[in-house]
């Protein structure tokens, strides 16, 4: 007897629908799996046979197929074991085939018939919804996390023998509702910019960063607070929308680092990976194309501290997606796209010791030295890199003092509205048919103001893009101020955060 179940695979960031067929007949009792299977499904034989017959049902000595089609796709996990012994159990006659058809199931199936949690359920549910699919069988521990799209039912299925109960509509289950998303409590927050003391144009730039969505390099010796303004980006970015909540959760469910019974992430990500990390592990790929921290950092930051520590092909391969907002990974069985939106903030010394012009401690580094710890930082990657900034040791007196800085709220608030003028002007452009790139973006910029861009980028001797970098964090200075039009004092303070042009290393 011949019997289908519908289900899905995951495949970069997407979920690919996978008819699971299979033929119980007559010959010798075997279990074979065919349309490329990983390890992970071919061992799926083992569970489905334990879990049916430790589920109360029959697993008949008899000659059994599984196809899971489209064959040319390779099947990786253990999420089709579920499908697949609901299809059994229809082949075998104790289960319709009405029953299941228009339904969608994933999960993982232990020896006792349990269904264990499985990675990619967000994007299932989305695959679900494009093929208007009747309902969706997840496991419990998923259901919150699939019922986020809200437009197919969702039953959350605790055993194998659960789901056919349901199935059968002897004891149904009912539907999960659509998680809702609140914003998390400010009590909740782990990091707040009240607590940082002193550091005033390190706090400038970090919230020009977070208005603009710019990225940013913070240079000074070692613990004079880098690391603590990083962690305090998120709490002054402005919270997640609906929809930049179900990719960040959908990112992390095929990731596997979405835990269980959690609904919508609620919070910007933020990502700190040790500068020992491999380029696949960064950028992302490996031999399945899995994300990695750039997309693991989508809609947040990514912070990179010991920027100069980091290989060299890791730099480099920040380059595509700091420009494009996504970063393909090419593989002989296809590529795929992941998108990687994010605002790097990087952290490093001054020079190898990590005392140069510090003032307090003398700096023990050759002037060969010096220039070969900043040579591994290339020009093209440093011109994507909006914002250079110096913080310097702080005053023991300000360190000391009970006096709080300026809370992550209040500064959130402008850097919200001024992330809402930025989208206005943007939706302006688009009505009129003018492009979002070049002089469009910036708005209008003063006569005198074009005069002094033009003086400082000659005598820096400024690229291309690092000019319009410029242009970009004056636009968002204007932004924070509520100004119109790009005035001379925005440039002059965009200018100078970029501290890198005009520091250049003693000759060896």
């Amino acid at each position: 007897m011949l019997a289908a179940v519908l289900s899905a695979t995951i495949v970069g960031l997407e979920a690919l629908p996978v008819s699971v067929e299979v033929d119980v007949g007559p010959g010798l009792p075997t279990f074979a799996i065919v349309g490329l299977p990983d390890p992970a499904v071919q061992e799926a034989r083992e569970r489905v046979r334990s879990a049916i017959r430790n589920s109360h049902y029959e697993v008949p000595p008899r000659r059994t197929i599984v196809n899971l089609a489209p064959g040319d796709r390779r099947k990786e996990g253990p999420a089709l074991d579920l499908p697949i012994a609901l299809a059994v159990l229809i082949a075998t006659g104790q289960l319709a085939q009405h029953a299941v058809t228009g339904h969608l199931a994933v999960g993982e199936l232990g020896l006792d018939g349990s269904v264990r949690t499985v990675p990619g359920v967000l994007a299932v549910a989305q695959a679900a919804q494009a093929l208007h699919a009747r309902g969706l069988l997840v496991p419990e521990a998923n259901a919150l996390e699939a019922a986020a799209g809200e437009e197919v039912p969702v039953y959350a299925i605790p055993t194998l023998r659960a789901a056919v109960q349901h199935l059968q509509g002897t004891h149904p289950i009912q539907t999960t509702e659509g998680a809702v998303l609140d914003p998390p409590p400010e009590d909740a927050a782990p990091d707040d910019l009240a607590e940082v003391r002193g550091q005033g144009a390190a706090r400038r730039a970090l919230e020009i960063a977070g208005a603009g969505g710019h990225n940013l390099l913070l240079i000074g010796p070692p613990g004079v607070g880098k690391t603590m303004l990083a962690r305090r980006l998120p709490t002054i970015l402005p919270r997640l929308s609906g929809a930049e909540a179900v990719e960040v959760t959908k990112i992390y469910s095929v990731a596997g680092l979405l835990p269980a019974w959690q609904g919508l992430i609620t919070r910007r990500p933020f990502r700190a990976p040790h500068h020992a990390a491999s380029a696949p592990a960064i950028v992302g790929g490996g031999s399945s194309a899995r994300p990695g921290e750039i997309t693991l950092a989508h809609h947040g930051v990514l912070f990179l501290d010991e920027l100069p520590e980091f290989r060299h092909d890791v730099l480099e391969g920040l380059r595509q997606p700091m420009e494009d907002g996504i970063v393909v990974v090419a593989r002989a069985a296809g590529t795929v796209r992941f998108p990687a939106r994010f605002s790097l903030i990087a952290a490093m010394n001054p020079c190898p010791c990590g005392y140069r012009g510090d003032g307090r401690r003398d700096c023990t580094c050759t002037p060969g030295r010096l220039q070969h710890y900043l040579a591994r930082l290339s020009g093209p990657l440093l011109d994507r890199i909006d914002l250079h900034v110096e913080v310097p040791r702080p005053p023991t007196d300000e360190l000391l003092s009970g006096n709080p800085g300026e809370p992550s709220s209040a500064v959130r608030e402008r850097v919200t509205v001024a992330r809402m003028r930025a989208t206005t002007r943007a939706a302006a452009c688009q009505a009129v048919g003018l492009p979002l790139r070049g002089p469009q973006r910036w708005g209008p910029v003063s006569a005198e103001a074009l005069a002094f861009m033009r003086a400082a980028a000659d005598r820096l001797v400024l690229a291309a893009r690092a000019t319009e970098r410029v242009l970009r964090v004056a636009r968002t200075i204007a932004d924070l101020e509520g100004a119109e039009a790009v005035a001379v004092h925005h440039l002059a303070e965009a200018l100078r955060y970029r501290v890198l042009d005009r520091w250049a290393p003693p000759a060896p």
